[in-house]
């Protein structure tokens, strides 16, 4: 299906060939975008970026504290159209009004500042920005990591909050130009395999071996005309999940297409890769090859081909129930109760939602598949259309009426499945859905009082096809069924109606309409000459996700309020972790006095006594920067870590103020309760590494750090504190 080539390829006439020589380089559709959107020209692949991008989105659990830190700095209004959707705490169903307050606080901030906002159910936020503001050429930044429409041309990131608020205070992202990986599409699907098919396959091969790590991932190739548009964007959007930066694709007349019938086809431009263009790995994907996959607890690259489970059920939920007790450190956690007398897998519960399942094309397809059948009463079965303009055409082409027919339970624009916030399965309950993540205890379960359940990610067309099997375990390749789509009628009206469009209409005379669980950002220290820290967390997994740093589900009511929600950092993964820090700062003057018993160096009363994290590679996963800012408003000073799992982790760290320090020093080496002295940290900072003392009892070493390539501003914004405090420093000058 998928076939690796991990060193420098050169196009040609339609071909790839072994290259050393990068000067084709600027041939690719990743330069001739990133080109138009910095300061300086591209000269070489080693060059520095500083990024300005043509739009930004947010949704109601990461705009509230965007604006708010932007707001600390002295913003008066958005200088780039910033888009506030709210399709996260869009039930409103946990914590009182907070989640509608957050709503109040979007729209007044949308009036002030000059922003859109869409209400809640409207639209998820992905589905919105590739409707309303994608198109070939342009880049959009989000703080949410699955910030992708390469389908549709542009180059498109998640990052964390901090990064958005530079965009709107007219700073810049910067980055190293990114190496650029060919994924040369050829063949076509066969009926009954989906985009979230290829997704996986994809993720499956690619993630654990980092190969596509912090790049740009570009689709070319004769396959790419075979792929319906809402094909090419359920295959995109996943493409976050394989660790890489970015993604785009080729463009053709059916994105023109596309474009046209949103009413915007006059931003259409074709994108195509030059001849003698140079990247630095190919992957080669024959769609005609293209399996039904599976994606099994817990992480998208899981991935076994679907007709392999079914025909081996026992001996691969065993590996993978055996792998969860290890992660889960729970002796009784099972998926091979799941397999019945007959050896058939059934599953509880089916769900098709969100920016990777809620497409047109995937529920249209799935009520085929599920038309004039019932999903019986066993199972569960809800659909989540993307956006109302979705939600209206296949309501008037009776595309819901089947699968309401058929059991299954429509519901509104909402990424509730993909967080743990919307149809948690039950206990030891097996989920299988067409969303982007099924990291451990991400979909609502409370590993800490005793309550697990597990998902795994499944094309909605498989989906369906279970459901039509009353929940037996069932491939669509078994199934067959029309899959002849009738075409999406848009209707943009629903927007024009309701979403208030404020761009470049700043009201400064609007008041900001605060709840009483919004908060402002406690004051940030800045960093010290020396930096003494404890150790109050140590985690020894090998990937550690961002949603085991601070969980998502229900604790996305208090992402405004930064002192309550860290009261939930690390509560799943170490339930002690927020006491400790709290001891930490109590025993400060303590824990002083006894490192100037123990080292001869300058501890004075400025010096900082903060809190650190071990972790081999955290920050998988969410763009979400609250898994960083929680352990900064409880005191944290730094992470260490083998590695990072993505940029936008680390850039998470540097934004707020944590050195994100990094060690070879085996696993097992670092424990809870250790003192680890940075003797000077402005030279640390400087020159990317340091020296450091780590005092465990009575026994003293010394300890070697890297930081890894720091911009300068990243280094001011370290010395500062944070992003704001340096902004406020720089406004001041």
């Amino acid at each position: 299906m998928l076939n690796i080539l991990n060193h420098g390829v050169v196009y040609r006439e339609g071909r790839f060939q072994t290259a050393k020589e990068t000067s084709g380089f600027n041939k690719t559709i990743t330069y001739d975008i990133l080109s138009h959107h910095v300061n300086s020209k591209i000269i070489t692949k080693s060059d520095s970026l500083n990024i300005k991008f043509d739009a930004i989105a947010s949704h109601d659990i990461t705009y509230v504290g965007i604006i708010q830190t932007a707001k600390s700095i002295g913003i008066d209004k958005f200088n780039l159209p910033y888009v506030l959707t709210n399709c996260h705490n869009s039930l409103c169903a946990v914590g009182g009004t907070i989640n509608e307050d957050d709503h109040k606080f979007g729209i007044s901030a949308a009036k002030k500042y000059g922003g859109i906002y869409v209400p809640a159910h409207v639209a998820v936020i992905h589905t919105y920005m590739r409707e309303c503001f994608a198109s070939p050429g342009k880049m959009i930044l989000g703080s949410d990591s699955h910030t992708r429409y390469g389908a549709l041309g542009t180059l498109a990131m998640g990052e964390g909050g901090p990064e958005l608020v530079k965009q709107l205070i007219g700073a810049t992202y910067d980055i190293k130009y990114p190496s650029v990986v060919a994924i040369n599409l050829k063949g076509k699907l066969r009926k009954g395999v989906g985009p979230h098919d290829v997704a996986l396959a994809l993720v499956g091969k690619v993630f654990k071996e980092g190969i596509v790590k912090n790049k740009v991932l570009e689709f070319v190739g004769d396959g790419i005309k075979s792929l319906p548009i809402e094909y090419r964007i359920g295959i995109d959007v996943m493409t976050t999940e394989t660790a890489c930066l970015s993604s785009v694709w080729e463009t053709d007349i059916a994105v023109e297409k596309y474009l046209i019938d949103r009413g915007r086809g006059d931003v259409y431009r074709e994108l195509r890769v030059q001849d003698g263009a140079y990247y630095d790995a190919l992957i080669e994907v024959d769609l005609s090859k293209i399996e039904p996959m599976i994606a099994l607890p817990f992480h998208p690259s899981n991935v076994y081909k679907l007709s392999e489970l079914i025909n081996s059920p026992y001996e691969i939920l065993k590996k993978c129930e055996d792998e969860g007790r290890e992660l889960l450190k729970n002796p009784n956690f099972t998926l091979t109760h799941i397999i019945n007398e007959k050896n058939q897998i059934v599953v509880d519960q089916a769900i098709i939602a969100g920016c990777a399942g809620g497409t047109y094309d995937n529920i249209f397809e799935a009520a085929n598949i599920l038309n004039s059948k019932t999903i019986g009463v066993d199972l569960s079965m809800s659909v989540y259309c993307g956006s109302q303009p979705i939600y209206a055409d296949l309501m008037k082409k009776g595309a819901l009426s089947k699968l309401v027919n058929a059991g299954a339970i429509i519901k509104t624009s909402f990424c509730g499945p993909c967080f743990g916030a919307g149809d948690v399965p039950s206990n030891n309950g097996f989920s299988i859905r067409h969303t982007t993540r099924n990291f451990e205890n991400r979909e609502g379960a409370k590993p800490n009082e005793g309550q697990s359940a597990s998902v795994a990610l499944m094309d909605a067309r498989s989906i369906a096809a279970t459901a039509a099997n009353k929940g037996v375990l069932t491939t669509a390749l078994m199934y067959d069924y029309s899959n002849d789509i009738p075409e999406f009628d848009y209707d943009k009206t629903i927007y024009d109606l309701r979403v208030y469009n404020g761009y470049g209409k700043a009201n400064p005379g609007v008041e900001l309409q605060y709840g009483p669980n919004i908060k402002d950002w406690p004051q940030i220290p800045k960093l010290s000459n020396a930096l003494i820290m404890r150790l109050d967390a140590v985690i020894e997994d090998s990937v550690t996700t961002t949603d085991e740093l601070i969980p998502s589900g229900e604790t996305s009511s208090y992402r405004s309020n930064p002192l309550r929600l860290a009261q939930y950092a690390l509560s799943r993964k170490d339930p002690k972790y927020v006491e400790r820090t709290k001891e930490t700062i109590l025993q400060s003057e303590s824990i002083k006095e006894d490192v100037k018993k123990k080292l001869n160096i300058n501890i004075d009363s400025d010096t900082i006594v903060g809190s650190a994290i071990y972790a081999c590679k955290p920050g998988d996963g969410s763009a979400r920067e609250q898994a960083a800012s929680s352990q900064r408003v409880l005191g944290g000073s730094a992470n260490i870590a083998r590695e990072y799992a993505t940029k936008r982790y680390r850039s998470n760290l540097i934004n707020w103020g944590m050195l994100p320090l990094l060690s070879t020093k085996p696993v097992g080496f670092f424990k809870v309760g250790d003192i680890i002295v940075i003797p000077d940290t402005n030279t640390a900072i400087d020159t990317e590494k340091t020296s450091a003392w780590i005092i465990r009892e009575d026994k003293v070493q010394q300890i070697e750090f890297e930081l890894g390539p720091l911009t300068k501003d990243e280094k001011s914004i370290l010395k500062a504190g944070c992003l704001m405090n340096f902004q406020r420093d720089s406004i001041r000058k």
